[in-house]
């Protein structure tokens, strides 16, 4: 997530399994600001961003992006969607998905001596309302995987408006983390306190994200996008002692072509 500055250059490491999946996941909410037509595509998506942990080496990213659309399945990258009967204007999806969250020891010198944060496998449904003040959804998530132990809701509001060949979609978000979630990725267990690094239990929490996304069609299957997001950590992230900013930013750039 990137309208914060990065402090130094980013070092490359081309498509490690772990960032892929949680840069995908980021740039789920950029491809399907609009219903994706019935078929495959395929692209590429460079993303930037910079994680509220101390210290982190912030990351550029290049990594391949697959999608399939159906009557009744939806794939985007590491998202499967199973999509269920419509009762009127809503429509409901059991949702499996991974994210790559999480942090290495040798991603910053402040978590040196820290276990690794492995990434999550999420389960889970949404629910979508389209109309035309603004598209409303939400998302009852919970850690598979058995790392985090964790569970998340998300509610987002959209608008999408056309100029032509492009689109522009503002867009708002409140993600609900629990407790498990929280501690895992934000908390210090008793073998990882040094002298600046006190014991820590995280607690549950609420980010705020808002975002934006310009699409263009530039042929009949060809479709470029940017989608730009800032979101405001809740206190239960901020007060971890491995976080030094309240906020995180990042910018996403692609390229999707329809088959």
């Amino acid at each position: 997530m990137m309208l914060t500055a990065v402090t130094r250059f980013p070092r490359f490491r081309w498509l490690r399994p772990a960032l892929v999946a949680a840069a995908a996941t980021l740039c789920l909410p950029a491809v399907q600001a609009q219903e994706a037509p019935p078929g495959w595509g395929a692209g590429l998506i460079t993303g930037f961003g910079k994680k509220a942990y101390r210290d982190f080496d912030n990351k550029a990213m290049v990594f391949p992006l697959i999608s399939y659309e159906s009557s009744w399945v939806s794939l985007l990258g590491p998202r499967l969607d199973f999509k269920l009967p419509p009762v009127g204007d809503l429509s409901f999806r059991v949702r499996l998905q991974y994210a790559g969250e999480g942090y290495e020891a040798d991603d910053s010198p402040y978590l040196a001596g820290m276990d690794k944060r492995k990434g999550s496998v999420w389960l889970g449904g949404a629910a979508m309302w389209r109309n035309p003040i603004a598209n409303l959804s939400a998302e009852v998530l919970g850690d598979v995987s058995d790392h985090s132990k964790g569970g998340m809701v998300k509610l987002q509001a959209d608008h999408r408006f056309q100029f032509g060949a492009t689109d522009i979609t503002p867009r708002v978000a409140a993600i609900g983390l629990n407790s498990k979630y929280v501690d895992y990725y934000y908390g210090v267990k008793g073998s990882e306190v040094r002298a600046d690094r006190p014991f820590h239990i995280g607690e549950s929490t609420v980010n705020v994200e808002v975002g934006l996304r310009v699409g263009h069609v530039l042929a009949q299957r060809h479709i470029m996008f940017v989608d730009m997001s800032v979101t405001r950590l809740g206190s239960g992230i901020t007060d971890s002692p491995l976080v030094d900013r309240s906020t995180e930013g990042g910018v996403r750039l692609g390229y999707m072509y329809r088959f």
